[in-house]
């Protein structure tokens, strides 16, 4: 059975950092696509970022510049970095693995709260 599960969110001032991580557990960890993706209130789950297996990455471009996701295959874990947080990166982040970006299993969330 997979599991993943998310930590580190949390409230933050504009302008601040917070880094999210995801422990996985019961998946072939080092062969699966690895991301983050988030959902505001009202909104659609939207991709923020994802690594291949071979360590590609992509970054929505409302994010780019300013996070870092990256993976640890030794550990099964996913990071997220995220650095000068605004008011529009609150949303609840979810954390996601599967052989595509589709498809495949999802963590509970973590809520991610930045204030003015």
């Amino acid at each position: 059975q997979v599991q993943l599960v998310e930590s580190g969110g949390g409230l933050v001032q504009a302008g601040g950092s917070l880094t999210l991580s995801c422990a996985a557990s019961g998946i072939a960890f080092s062969r699966n696509v690895l991301a983050w993706y988030r959902q505001g209130s009202g909104d659609l789950r939207d991709l923020v970022a994802g690594i291949t297996s071979g360590g590609n990455t992509h970054y929505a471009d409302s994010v780019k510049g300013r996070f870092t996701i990256s993976r640890d295959d030794a550990k099964n874990t996913v990071i997220l970095e995220m650095n000068s947080l605004k008011p529009e990166d609150t949303a609840v982040y979810y954390c996601y693995a599967g052989p595509t970006y589709v498809s495949g299993s999802w963590g509970q969330g973590t809520q991610v709260t930045v204030s003015l």
